[in-house]
């Protein structure tokens, strides 16, 4: 059997290709259409043929871009194609930063924990609810202790009830394999 050299064959993993495809179609790359409809600062807004519209951008020193392709016309703007993408970025940096991340706290149980415990696990829980987190309490059950899931209900029940101050019940206690499952989150904080 003849060997192949180093290199002659497919190439695996990942290719490194600088490819950019854009968003948005700037400049000479709007084709397909006769007239646009035009937009932006320090020119008159109104329906152009496309080399006209691509000339008042030349003479700004800007990119004309195709902001919404579906319309008829077609709208562009005439701005500074970079300065818009980074603004872009910037917006969606943002959202996301004020999108709220959803934690879930989990709390376990036996099927016969005792009182101190308890008092313990809901005091965590309390706090838990109060900075916003949602609860996922559960009672495991080991070997035999199956025997006692209705002892376990009855836990994650008067769980649920001790904080119903604090929370909602999202899931009630649903027996998943070898655990009973409660979901509890938070209340909404009313605004004065």
């Amino acid at each position: 059997m003849e060997k192949k050299p180093m290199g002659s064959g497919p190439r695996r993993g990942p290719q490194r290709r600088e490819e950019k495809t854009a968003q948005h179609r700037i400049n000479e790359r709007i084709r397909g259409v006769d007239e646009v409809r035009l937009v932006g600062e320090n020119l008159e807004t109104g329906v152009y043929p496309i080399r006209e519209a691509l000339r008042i951008a030349e003479e700004q020193n800007l990119d004309l871009v195709e902001i919404s392709p579906t319309a008829v016309p077609p709208v562009c703007r005439v701005i500074d194609y970079q300065k818009f993408l980074y603004q872009q970025r910037k917006k969606q940096k943002e959202i996301k930063a004020k999108a709220q991340k959803v934690v879930v706290k989990e709390i376990r149980f036996g099927p016969q924990t005792d009182d101190h415990d308890y008092a313990f696990k809901l005091k965590h829980a309390k706090g838990f609810l109060e900075e916003g987190s949602k609860v996922k309490a559960y009672v495991f059950f080991k070997g035999r202790s199956i025997l006692f899931k209705e002892q376990g209900e009855v836990l994650l029940l008067r769980f649920a009830n001790d904080l119903e101050d604090l929370c909602k019940v999202e899931q009630l206690p649903q027996l998943e394999g070898k655990r009973m499952i409660i979901m509890l989150a938070p209340k909404k904080k009313e605004t004065k």
